[in-house]
């Protein structure tokens, strides 16, 4: 029965839904559970000790829910609150900057790696500090792009105004020479591909949530948890609040329809 409990994932709103697609490519068996803090995003605005109060409390909700592994698809939350998280709970808590960023590494040619994330994932130096880990001669240059975030939920994934955007974004980037470009939050490989023609095609996009979910497998491999199933898998979609275009949203994030989003009240969960 261990085997055929969910994966559980969160994320601070909807960008999350990137990572959730990217799970049922890796791994299309298993079942997904879905948490999105709609009512409290964004958390890349918030103090250390706030994203880390959320998360605890994203996982808790997760854990309600009989979960196996918890997912953790917000860069930010991943930057902050993933230690606390692992010293916290007993199932594997698998995060975005890590496995993004050892990617990153094997990816690049001229050891010149580019980040693009919110301001608070940019400020914590997490990418660059993960990569420098792996090699410290990499040479990282880290640029926030909050504008990408309600850009893409918007839908504006070919609009001229998100390519001005990219471009007043990118320039410092392409001038540093990098061949090799993280995308530092779960919202951007929606503009993947304004990204890709503003950087150059010769730079290679990273995706965190790609990374991730080979780490996922791996790791449920590991420890003998991949589900048994011969069907596929499906997911369950929670929010802290249902605003009036997440279906549209979701619907545009995933590729596919969501049938049904179910709304909790976060803050009465429990710590464990």
């Amino acid at each position: 029965m261990e085997k055929e409990k969910p994966i559980g994932v969160f994320d601070s709103g909807i960008g999350g839904l990137t990572v959730v697609k990217r799970l049922f490519s890796t791994l299309p068996k298993e079942n997904i559970i879905y948490f999105g803090d709609t009512a409290r995003v964004p958390y890349g605005s918030k103090s250390n000790s706030t994203v880390i109060e959320y998360s605890m409390q994203d996982t808790n909700f997760l854990l309600s829910k009989n979960v196996k592994a918890v997912v953790v698809a917000c860069n930010t939350a991943s930057s902050i609150a993933i230690d606390e998280l692992r010293k916290t709970f007993d199932v594997p808590v698998i995060g975005m900057i890590d496995p993004g960023s050892s990617m990153a590494v094997r990816e690049t040619r001229s050891n010149k790696i580019g980040v693009i994330g919110t301001r608070a994932t940019v400020s914590n130096r997490a990418y660059s500090t993960a990569i420098r880990k792996i090699n410290p001669e990499i040479e990282v240059t880290e640029k926030a792009c909050p504008l990408f975030v309600p850009v893409a939920e918007e839908g504006w994934v070919k609009h001229k105004a998100t390519y001005e955007i990219a471009e007043e974004y990118l320039k410092e980037l392409r001038e540093k020479g990098i061949d090799t470009l993280v995308l530092g939050c779960t919202h951007y490989p929606i503009l993947a591909e304004v990204i890709q023609e503003v950087i150059g095609r010769e730079v290679r996009l990273i995706d965190s949530g790609i990374a991730s979910s080979e780490i996922v497998r791996n790791e449920l491999s590991r420890i003998g948890l991949e589900t048994n199933s011969a069907v596929p898998g499906h997911a369950s979609f929670y929010v802290s609040d249902i605003p009036t275009t997440f279906k549209q949203v979701a619907e545009l994030f995933l590729g596919q329809p969501v049938e049904e989003v179910f709304k909790v009240d976060i803050e009465s969960i429990k710590f464990k």
